[in-house]
């Protein structure tokens, strides 16, 4: 779904579209734990923290914003990972994700569209992981070898 708008500056017709694009994940570590949030709206499953970047947000403020939405956490040591653009990664069709990894103050609690908030060792992460959750955390901690 789209609305027409008008550019503030010069007034041309542009469309505003319902669910912008990119969206963000968030690779969040407490300790030695991973932050992982289980879905309450489809797609079900355990997720990392993320979501929607606004129109006109900058891409980090977006990270900091979904975190403290989704589990209520501040983080640092932001920094970008990756981007992954697959077009079946996300049924929804939300194809183009840019990871960001951080550490979290505080621990998880729930919000937004997060059912449950927890920290999971990495040796024993729950299934199923959305998206392409499971190759993102798989390809994060595997750059450290």
């Amino acid at each position: 779904m789209s609305k027409i708008l008008h550019c503030p500056e010069c007034q041309t017709a542009i469309k505003e579209y319902r669910n912008p694009l990119p969206a963000v994940d968030i690779i969040i570590k407490v300790d030695n734990s991973l932050v992982l949030i289980e879905r309450k709206n489809k797609p079900f499953g355990w997720a990392l923290p993320g979501g929607f970047v606004d129109y006109g947000e900058p891409l980090e403020a977006a990270a900091r914003r979904e975190a403290m939405e989704e589990v209520g956490m501040e983080l640092s040591h932001l920094k970008q990972f990756r981007a992954y653009s697959d077009p079946q990664r996300d049924p929804r069709q939300h194809t183009i994700s840019v990871v960001f990894s951080a550490k979290g103050i505080g621990q998880p609690r729930a919000g937004d569209d997060a059912g449950k908030a927890r920290l999971f060792k990495l040796d024993d992460l729950p299934a199923p992981l959305c998206f392409d959750h499971a190759e993102i955390i798989n390809d994060y901690f595997s750059s450290f070898d």
